[in-house]
């Protein structure tokens, strides 16, 4: 049965929807407001409240992310079309406000594209985008694949779940001055422990980023490891999403006891990837869940 909170929702996608859609259109608050059939009196405080960032941010997040998607497309137009394009009368202000997001120039971007950077400047659109999404999976959305073994460099993250920004910082550091890319070198999570354990300091995770080039033995952050090839149940996810929970909570809980398959002794892990959208010239954040079997 169809709730008010459902009916609220739907309209609240309803004006995303036409947002991704129209971004070459006036997308003032009365227009979008209208479009979720809101009062405009309320509608921004509406929209801040449900997805976590502004009407005005999420239209100007929307169109700087197709512009750095239109930078590094082949034959793409050039700088100052796309600075039209997201709606700026100069290059020169879609360049400062480009540097401000992004971290480089677009001609930068253009000649050697930061995709961490990328990543982490469009985050909030992401967030917003999946915030009201009900994720249902079903047994036709995990494949069995069988890998080989993953060389990887690793960062032990051993304690509370708290901290994790810090190892993370840690990581994207690491990976950056070793000229590791979010588009050539995945990013592995091992969750060697629950979520949420009972005591804090017993989280236990490794962070580890896809590369076969050698770690230094006295390397201060990293050290050298390997996810162990063989068969795996895999669960594609959408998005950057921070909780990969439903997914494990589905594989482990709904779809293992039905499958026959039992688990093999190594955790479960995830990688995240950039993947270039067919035909689009945009790049969507992929993050592939994985139940070692045996």
């Amino acid at each position: 049965m169809t709730t008010a909170q459902d009916h609220y929702f739907a309209r609240m996608r309803r004006a995303l929807d036409h947002i991704d859609q129209h971004l070459d259109d006036d997308l003032d608050l009365d227009r979008v407001s209208a479009v979720a059939a809101f009062s405009k009196f309320h509608f921004h405080r509406q929209f801040a409240a449900t997805f976590g960032v502004t009407l005005h941010r999420y239209v100007q997040l929307a169109r700087m992310q197709r512009a750095a998607s239109g930078l590094v497309a082949a034959d793409g137009p050039s700088v100052t079309e796309i600075a039209m394009d997201a709606g700026y009368d100069a290059p020169e202000a879609f360049a400062r406000a480009f540097r401000q997001r992004v971290g480089s120039s677009p001609s930068s971007f253009r000649d050697a594209p930061d995709w961490d950077s990328w990543l982490a400047a469009f985050r909030p659109l992401d967030n917003a985008r999946t915030r009201l999404m009900q994720i249902i999976f079903e047994s036709g959305d995990v494949t069995i694949t069988t890998l080989d073994p993953i060389p990887v460099a690793m960062l032990e993250h051993r304690g509370d779940r708290a901290n994790l920004p810090r190892t993370f910082d840690t990581y994207r550091q690491w990976r950056q001055a070793a000229g590791l890319s979010a588009e050539r070198n995945p990013t592995y999570m091992v969750f060697r422990s629950e979520r949420e354990p009972a005591v804090p300091e017993d989280y236990s995770m490794d962070l580890c980023v896809g590369t076969d080039l050698p770690v230094a033995a006295d390397d201060a952050v990293m050290k050298a490891g390997t996810i162990p090839g063989g068969r795996c149940a895999v669960l594609r996810y959408p998005g950057q999403t921070k909780n990969l929970e439903p997914a494990a909570l589905y594989l482990y809980r709904d779809w293992l006891p039905q499958s026959g398959e039992e688990a093999r002794d190594f955790p479960m892990f995830s990688k995240r990837y950039l993947a270039l959208l067919p035909g689009a010239g945009v790049h969507e954040a992929v993050t592939e869940v994985y139940l070692p079997l045996k």
